[in-house]
């Protein structure tokens, strides 16, 4: 590593153990080449059609980001609808309670034998895309955000990073999307950002603390073509803590 000066501090680490379903804020995290572990594990299905859950494209699934999850030690998913507690996923309790919810038949599934519990004999689902090892957010880049759209929650859970980044706010600028092709040092954790984060509808929806904003996705559009934040690469694995310095090397 080169005596490159701190760009910033880690301040959230998240995964996403059922895609489309809230977050799990960790305080420390496992980056494999792959990706975190235990991130995407599982995805939502209407069970009429087998169709996965699209919040960013169809309005019966916006509910689904307030459903919560965690994983337990061995790698179990539970997860939480409002209102309940915690209910082990994949399971037919889990599925009529997420059913309940949401208003029509849900499953629960993982996506390929290798995400299944091992006593799981149920259909599994295939990911509706291919996910990035990293995907890092900055504080500066929400602070732009904000600056352009003054009445709207920036709020870091729109956006679903796995890393954000305190650094300082750079003026009229979402910084990480300049550094395209550039390569960072989160501690021991070394990446590569490999293409900016392409926004869709799923910014705009409702959850636990904020409204419905279409005016968050409209800004991305008009000031930064799309995007907030970046996909990364991960060039050498390691455990990644809140509190790390990120630098680029």
């Amino acid at each position: 590593m080169t005596g490159e000066a701190a760009l910033g501090t880690v301040s959230q680490l998240w995964r996403y153990p059922a895609s489309s379903l809230a977050g799990e804020r960790q305080d420390a995290m496992s980056v494999a080449q792959a990706g975190i572990e235990g991130d995407r594990m599982f995805g939502l299905v209407d069970a009429s059609d087998n169709e996965i859950a699209r919040p960013d494209r169809e309005a019966k699934w916006h509910k689904v980001p307030r459903i919560r999850t965690r994983l337990t030690n061995d790698r179990g998913l539970e997860i939480a609808v409002p209102g309940g507690g915690w209910l082990s996923a994949p399971s037919a309790e889990c599925d009529r309670a997420v059913s309940a919810y949401l208003g029509f038949p849900a499953s629960l599934r993982p996506f390929g034998r290798e995400n299944a519990p091992a006593a799981y004999a149920g259909p599994m689902t295939q990911a509706r895309y291919n996910k990035a090892p990293i995907h890092l957010l900055t504080t500066a880049s929400l602070t732009r955000l904000k600056a352009l759209h003054p009445d709207g929650a920036a709020d870091p859970r729109r956006f679903r990073p796995n890393i954000v980044v305190d650094m300082a706010d750079v003026e009229g600028s979402f910084p990480e999307t300049e550094w395209i092709g550039r390569k960072l040092a989160i501690g021991d954790l070394h990446l590569t950002i490999s293409e900016p984060c392409r926004r869709c509808g799923f910014t705009i929806i409702a959850q636990d603390g904020f409204d419905h904003d279409p005016g968050i996705l409209r800004n991305l559009v008009r000031h930064n073509a799309h995007n907030l934040g970046v996909y990364c690469t991960v060039d050498q694995p390691a455990r990644v803590e809140i509190g790390a310095a990120m630098r680029f090397v």
